[in-house]
């Protein structure tokens, strides 16, 4: 089961220290919230955690392997990171389908599948560039786990979604902890936050200032 160890991390840029002395273990079958304002360094640490940005110092492990030196990248990772971008001229389904013949983890079904797992239908040719914000969200949400990876990691998916669209991620949330997957997550709503999480790691200023375990640890 993966594991992820983010090891005394901090992240400068320019003048700017956006994390400072981050250290988090994480383990698959678990839901790790992250909690804070604007700026408070949530998506950098996600950032960090894909690999698209180094620590200044510090280090994160995946699996006991050195992101940036043992390893680019974690091998088998799912995202949702800030606004999610796809192209305009072509529907859901063919944005996802492409997208899985790059890797071809993803069987076309398995699209279909994560399409409506989301509340979408894969049958739909509407364009992408024609999809409301929601829509947009829930294909977002689809292609981070149409892939069945060890790591989940969604950026305030609830964004734009209405009561039904905010219960639909809880239980796509649900399903990938009972499957194994490592998950982190965002949220600015506390309540939704603490109903989908195990743990919750609270950030200011780039600091981790409280940790939360809301299952006890089981």
């Amino acid at each position: 089961m993966v594991q992820i160890d983010v090891v005394h991390v901090t992240k400068r840029i320019r003048k700017n220290t956006v994390l400072k002395d981050v250290t988090a273990m994480m383990h698959g079958g678990r839901i790790y919230g992250l909690q804070g304002v604007n700026g408070s360094g949530k998506t950098m640490l996600m950032r960090t955690i894909i690999g698209l940005i180094r620590p200044s110092e510090g280090r994160v492990l995946i699996n006991g392997r050195i992101l940036g030196k043992d390893i680019e990248f974690p091998e088998n990772i799912g995202f949702l990171l800030e606004n999610p971008a796809f192209l305009g001229r072509y529907s859901g389904f063919d944005n996802l389908n492409m997208l899985a013949s790059i890797r071809k983890l993803a069987s076309s079904e398995q699209v279909r599948e994560s399409i409506r797992a989301v509340g979408l239908d894969p049958a739909d040719k509407k364009k992408y560039r024609k999809y409301s914000l929601g829509m947009k969200q829930r294909l977002g949400i689809a292609a981070a786990i149409m892939e069945a990876p060890d790591i989940v990691i969604l950026d305030e998916p609830t964004n734009a979604l209405d009561e039904a669209g905010i219960s639909l991620v809880k239980g796509i949330l649900s399903g990938q902890k009972k499957r194994g997957a490592l998950v982190i997550v965002s949220c600015h709503d506390i309540g939704i936050l603490k109903e989908m999480s195990d743990e919750i790691f609270k950030l200011d200023a780039g600091r981790v200032v409280e940790h939360l375990c809301l299952d006890g640890g089981q």
